[in-house]
């Protein structure tokens, strides 16, 4: 009876631990300090720079066997030309602002009747010198973050394109050369494709375009990104190849003659949004995915189409914009830290019925986005959750930064998203909480937007496979994926 006793006073205690310990873990997570400021320092290390470079100049292979690319982090591809980790992030920080205002800039005008095609009217000198001006190599500044691997034409030419869900149009470097900023890889040339074609301007590609013009029967495209970047040529159709045997003929892309320079080694781009012209909407994929890699990381991952959202996946509903196409806006409820819901009303993150607001989810954009007043309940609350670790100044856009350089772990409260089907994800401690120096500064990784537009950027969403079911209209989140 005594041992029965004792037992059942041990098993109690045992339960309440780990219901103690549950509570804890919701409430808090580790936050590994120790582990990120040694990743920084290997970026500047001599191993990092020669790794980098090695890989950068043989990785001739574009593709894996599939529907699938290999997909890079930019800063294994071109090493960068900061002197330090700090200059460096300052550095994303600059470009990831002037993506965001550009595409803030664009949804709001859209939501007043305004499209590109009433700012900037096409005149017939499309290819004229007005339009060429000083090309930059790429390394100060840049509208990609992720690359993939991507073969151009038959035979297939290896090229890096920037990987991004905020745009529609593929595009790429061409020769001959107006202007071509430096890329990794050699210019494609068309004239050594047997699959290149021109499009007539009354091909249904041209007419979708949002700025184009006509030249003896053949469409002419620009595309302008908002940041000082352009790329203005020939829109065309050629093959894209997967790797081996796996490849998609009569893509409509631009074979770019005059290009202003904003995207570092890459050759071109890859638009995954959701318009008519994106590449996912070319090749009629049911669904793509990809898994950014940490942005610090040599390793590569994958973005694959038309493969299943993962049982496991933390699934949102994918929303309709009718004003806007290309963006792919999620049905965001909600957000929670330390284990609290906010009082933030459903209703901030909502898409009114004049297509202002809402939240998309973002390839390129680095750091979330979220307007003002669900920023500052978000930030106080996590604020009020770290009264016990050593606060530093501000940095860039992040108003909530903390001197950790003592400390190898620390425990933060935990951060998650709300959808409005009920689902919640939880981040990472890793992927809100980030360095911004090799001395163990690290900052709340979020920032306000004046604008009514949230974005959720990619440093939120490293090391998940995120994979959009668009048949489905859904967004799936699934951690350690890649």
């Amino acid at each position: 009876m005594a041992r029965t006793l004792i037992f059942l006073v041990f098993l109690a205690i045992s339960v309440a631990s780990t219901l103690a310990g549950t509570h804890r873990t919701s409430k808090s997570t580790v936050l590994h300090v120790s582990s990120a400021v040694s990743s920084t320092e290997r970026l500047f290390s001599g191993d990092g720079h020669e790794r980098k470079h090695k890989r950068s100049s043989n990785a001739d292979e574009f593709s894996g066997s599939g529907l699938r690319f290999k997909l890079h982090s930019r800063h294994s591809v071109r090493i960068s030309s900061a002197m330090d980790y700090t200059e460096l992030t300052l550095s994303r920080l600059s470009r990831d602002s002037a993506r965001v205002e550009a595409i803030q800039t664009r949804v709001d005008l859209v939501s007043l009747g305004i499209t590109k095609a009433d700012l900037t009217p096409l005149e017939s000198g499309i290819m004229d010198e007005k339009l060429q001006g000083p090309v930059t190599s790429g390394t100060s500044k840049g509208s990609g973050e992720y690359f993939c691997r991507v073969g151009i034409g038959n035979p297939p030419t290896p090229s890096y394109l920037v990987l991004d869900t905020g745009s529609d149009v593929n595009w790429i470097q061409c020769a001959p050369c107006g202007d071509c900023y430096q890329q990794a890889d050699p210019i494609y040339d068309p004239s050594l494709s047997s699959s290149f074609s021109r499009l007539t301007c009354g091909a249904s590609q041209c007419q979708s375009l949002d700025v184009s013009e006509c030249r003896n029967d053949t469409c002419l495209y620009e595309v302008s990104y908002g940041d000082g970047s352009y790329t203005v040529g020939d829109f065309v159709t050629e093959t894209i190849s997967f790797g081996g045997s796996d490849r998609v003929d009569n893509v409509a892309i631009g074979c770019g003659h005059n290009n202003e320079g904003l995207f570092v080694g890459a050759a071109g781009l890859l638009g995954l949004g959701g318009g008519p012209l994106s590449f996912p909407s070319q090749i009629k994929a049911s669904s793509f995915s990809y898994c950014l890699v940490d942005r610090d990381s040599d390793t590569a991952s994958t973005l694959e189409f038309n493969t299943a959202l993962p049982n496991d996946a933390v699934t949102a509903p994918l929303l309709h914009n009718p004003k806007i196409n290309t963006y792919y806006f999620v049905g965001l409820s909600g957000i929670s830290v330390g284990g609290h819901q906010l009082p933030i009303p459903p209703e901030t993150f909502a898409v009114n019925e004049n297509g202002r607001g809402g939240v998309i989810i973002d390839s390129g954009t680095a750091i979330t986005r979220l307007q003002t007043t669900a920023y500052n309940t978000m930030r106080d609350a996590f604020k009020a959750g770290t009264t016990n670790l050593p606060s530093a100044n501000g940095f860039a856009l992040f108003d909530t930064c903390y001197n950790l350089s003592s400390r190898k772990s620390v425990e933060i409260p935990t951060v998650s998203f709300h959808f409005s089907n009920g689902n919640e994800l939880k981040l990472p401690a890793k992927n809100y909480m980030i360095p911004v120096d090799s001395s163990g500064t690290f900052c709340f990784a979020f920032a306000t937007t004046p604008s009514a537009l949230g974005i959720i950027g990619n440093v939120q969403q490293q090391g998940t496979r995120v994979g959009y079911d668009l048949a489905n209209s859904l967004v799936g989140f699934s951690p350690n994926k890649c």
